[in-house]
């Protein structure tokens, strides 16, 4: 199938309307006829099909015998349905949030286990993006990719109160990392401090998740296949993990500050 008709089938025109459509962007202006012996659409259809494309404001109408169908550009129609598409896709992404968010919180015992670093890291950009208040992190290492997807998601959360604790640097292939830099360079606050082998991220209190893997002989690098994640809903728990959090934040910019 043509690509371009593959496309226009995809945002909800019919096999006819995208063949009369792609028709008119080669004519430009024309008349039923026309339209059709370009599209190879029976004379019988085309009518309908033209009458439903100015419907959805792929065309225009220009009055007169015969009516002439004046096709409106790509860039404009196409604009459209994509921002049309996408506030569906975002209110779709609302409601079925609510829906999941219910169900979670009638899990009688809501601690899960996440394998591998790609899903534990989804989880964690989830888990930001779910966030209403704050989020706090300690970091003591960071997988391939991940501190930069963490710094995408959280700079676009900036109205939530964002903390982060974590160790100078970590090391990723065998080479060293600056994390702290890594932060700071995109204005998210970051506390250096003394993190152990160890990554927890907290959502207002309530939401958590714990990531821990082996690392290499000496010490240094992260072995990706044995990272596991523990997600974690009782509230009472995150909330005791935060309240420790803020408890070292403090420590730590008090001692800043004398």
């Amino acid at each position: 199938m043509d690509e371009n008709i593959n496309l226009l089938n995809k945002i909800g025109l019919t096999m006819y309307e995208s063949q009369a459509y792609l028709a008119l962007t080669l004519l430009i202006s024309a008349n039923a006829v026309e339209i059709a012996e370009k599209a190879e659409i029976p004379r019988s259809k085309i009518y309908g099909v033209l009458k439903r494309l100015a419907e959805k404001d792929f065309i225009e109408i220009e009055s007169g015998r015969p009516l002439t169908y004046n096709v409106k550009s790509p860039v404009e129609v196409l604009t459209h349905e994509k921002e049309r598409l996408n506030s569906e896709i975002d209110d779709g992404i609302s409601r079925l949030t609510n829906i999941y968010e219910n169900g979670m919180n009638q899990v009688q015992a809501p601690i899960w286990r996440i394998y591998g670093v790609d899903k534990i890291i989804a989880q964690e950009l989830e888990i930001i993006k779910r966030a209403k208040k704050s989020i706090n992190m300690r970091i003591g290492f960071l997988f391939e990719g991940e501190g930069e997807a963490l710094v995408k998601a959280l700079r676009k959360r900036s109205n939530l109160k964002i903390n982060i604790l974590a160790s100078p640097t970590c090391y990723i292939n065998n080479e060293e990392f600056d994390i702290i830099s890594l932060f700071r360079e995109k204005d998210i606050p970051i506390q250096k401090a003394d993190i152990p082998f160890v990554k927890v991220i907290i959502s207002d209190s309530r939401e958590m998740m714990h990531t821990y893997t082996k690392f290499t002989e000496n010490k240094l690098d992260v072995v990706p296949e044995t990272a596991i994640g523990i997600w974690n809903k009782y509230e009472d728990i995150a909330k005791n993990y935060d309240d420790r959090f803020i408890n070292q934040l403090k420590k730590i910019k008090n001692k800043k500050k004398s």
